[in-house]
């Protein structure tokens, strides 16, 4: 699966075109990461988001297993759009191939392109809503 098809699958960027998903995918960068690694810590400032493309991860909140992740499955969404604190810490089960999207790169492409901009906000409205309801009214 291209980036660009991972990304139509990710509610956040759901609403963009085909050619809007490109620039987003132009902007990412294959990453690999080595077992035992942390790609997020809890707390800290979050500056990336990151769809997994192999490989395996435990995501544990205040020390406590809450998920495991794997491949197709992102974090970091609203890091990317915030740059909020992280709410969990993700470490490498496995080897991973993982693509990353830097915050910094991402606000100028939608400084550039306020349709897109409006798009992803759209698309983040719905995540939330979907992991909480009550946080949206």
């Amino acid at each position: 699966m291209t980036i660009e098809q991972q990304l139509e699958s990710i509610e956040l960027f759901g609403e963009l075109t085909g050619k809007e998903r490109k620039s987003v995918s132009r902007l990412m960068t294959n990453v690999t990461v080595k077992p035992g690694r942390d790609l997020m810590v809890e707390g800290s400032v979050g500056r990336e988001f990151v769809i997994i493309l192999e490989g395996e991860a435990t995501v544990r909140r205040a020390g406590r297993i809450v998920a495991r992740v794997g491949a197709g499955d992102f974090l970091g969404e609203l890091a990317v759009i915030a740059g909020v604190p992280r709410t969990a810490t993700v470490t490498a089960d496995t080897e991973m191939n993982i693509s990353v999207l830097n915050r910094r790169e991402f606000s100028s492409l939608l400084d550039e392109q306020p349709k897109l901009a409006r798009k992803v906000l759209v698309g983040a409205v719905k995540r939330l809503h979907s992991l909480d309801p009550s946080m949206v009214k």
